[in-house]
């Protein structure tokens, strides 16, 4: 156990220095904290020393080291030199439980990487991280934190004046696929090996000493991300930016910039308004992570072998372990959802037939669950008709079959099909409410309701009410 208060330490730092560069964040004027999360700061072990000062950058709490990192990445396919643009990372917070966590600075300022960019965020998407980070972690799908918002008291520019903010992020770490792309950019074997051996002391030390620690580490990160995207996958999830900075070491998502929870079961679905190709749609995340992961296997070829041909085939036949490696993932979840405890040969088409049928009617993703959860299929959009009847009575029989209880059923399914989502049209109307009016009450209504997706409570039948039909498709914005 470790003392209470800021216990920082700093090494990220102890990596060679062009992994990062010392940055200060930039001070604003009239910080207001408008967001405190009283349950992470609980966790942290600094619910006692809240200071709106250090969330706005004006303070640097004692033992910090504020640095900001650098990475590169492939964006929409085309690889680009990054790093911290607009965020500060402050240090790693040990817990008085022992865990290490980074503390960020998002919208902090100007760094050495902001690339002619003002460094700075606006008030909207730093809730909207906020919202949706916190609802994934009521989900139960490994994410960053959020700690705190703090309006600047200073406006930033986007397409129009707008109040500037700052969230403050709490992460496993902020290693991600870009960064070891950036170190093999480097062609220094030594730096990326420095890399590669942090990112198993911090996320993974029983790799430590194995006789094949980076293929080893290669293939945990596999899992990891496989295991993410199958959950994303479950609940309806687009990320709308998966680039490979985006795509962490330890398998959490980071960078809620233009995501969204789909509302109706289309696969093809987009919300990011600058992904006009439709790269990141809901059906392409699954290969999208594939192809990711490729790119960090082309960076860690160097500590695979020596001899290049030996280690491209090496690369290869872990690489090849993705494929079952999500679909198990993602079948065991998909399976759960419908109650389905054992497994049969015949699970997958039963799932496929379902999803088709969705597809076909406009059926709700989230609802249609919801409602096959509480035995209620007449409030699907399919109740009706001949292809769902007969899905609907092969779906009974397979339940039949296995020894579970219609109870035990009914428990594994709620605890599986969340009875709510932050739905679009609850998020925008939390953020205008906020940005707009200056009302924060809506935006912590709505968190209220999220942190415990599963209750299946009377407070959340209004959350789990579809928007309004309109004739333009929902769309979101980076807020860069």
């Amino acid at each position: 156990m470790t003392t209470q208060g800021w216990n920082l330490e700093n090494s990220y730092s102890s990596l060679p220095e062009v992994f990062y560069t010392k940055t200060e964040p930039t001070p604003v004027q009239i910080p207001e904290l408008v967001l405190y999360n009283e349950t992470v700061a609980k966790e942290l072990g600094i619910e006692e020393h809240m200071d709106v000062s250090v969330f706005a950058g004006n303070k640097i709490p004692d033992g910090a080291e504020p640095i900001a990192q650098a990475y590169a990445g492939h964006q929409f396919g085309h690889l680009t030199m990054l790093g911290d643009g607009r965020a500060v990372l402050l240090g790693e917070q040990i817990t008085p439980a022992g865990k290490r966590f980074d503390i960020q600075l998002k919208g902090s300022g100007r760094t050495p990487y902001s690339r002619g960019g003002d460094g700075r965020a606006t008030l909207g998407p730093m809730l909207r991280e906020y919202i949706i980070s916190e609802a994934m972690h009521g989900l139960g799908i490994p994410t960053n934190r959020s700690l705190a918002v703090v309006m600047t008291g200073e406006t930033v520019t986007r397409e129009t004046d707008l109040p500037g903010a700052i969230v403050t992020r709490v992460a496993s770490s902020h290693l991600r696929i870009g960064t070891f792309e950036y170190a093999a950019g480097l062609q220094d074997k030594e730096a990326l090996q420095d890399l590669a051996d942090y990112a198993i002391d911090r996320h993974y030390p029983e790799l430590a000493g194995t006789e094949q620690p980076y293929v080893d580490l290669f293939e945990k990160v596999i899992e990891k991300q496989a295991s993410l995207i199958a959950q994303w996958q479950l609940v309806g999830f687009i990320h709308g930016v998966m680039n490979t900075d985006n795509m962490t070491i330890s398998g959490e998502t980071i960078d809620y910039g233009p995501c969204a929870f789909m509302d109706k079961y289309d696969p093809k679905t987009v919300f990011s308004s600058i992904d006009v190709q439709g790269r990141y749609a809901y059906k392409n995340q699954p290969p999208i992570g594939a192809w990711n992961l490729a790119r960090f296997a082309e960076a860690l070829l160097p500590l695979f072998h020596e001899d290049q041909e030996k280690a491209v085939e090496m690369a290869q036949e872990a690489h090849a372990k993705y494929d079952s490696f999500y679909q198990s993932y993602w079948l065991s979840g998909m399976r759960l959802k419908l109650g389905m405890v054992s497994q049969e040969a015949q699970d997958q088409p039963l799932i496929d037939d379902l999803l088709e049928i969705m597809e076909k009617h406009e059926a709700d993703y989230t609802n249609t669950f919801r409602a096959l959860t509480l035995g209620r299929p007449d409030q699907t959009a399919m109740y009706g008709t001949a292809a769902f009847a007969k899905w609907y009575k092969q779906w009974q029989s397979r339940l039949e079959r296995q020894d579970a209880s219609e109870a035990k059923v009914r428990e594994v399914m709620k605890k599986t099909n969340p009875a709510i989502i932050p739905r679009n049209h609850r998020v925008e109307e939390a953020l205008t409410a906020a940005v707009t009016n200056d009302d924060f009450s809506v935006v912590k209504e709505l968190l209220t309701v999220l942190a415990d997706p599963y209750a299946y409570s009377e407070e959340q039948e209004a959350y789990a009410e579809l928007p309004e039909p309109s004739d333009q498709p929902y769309r979101t914005f980076c807020g860069t």
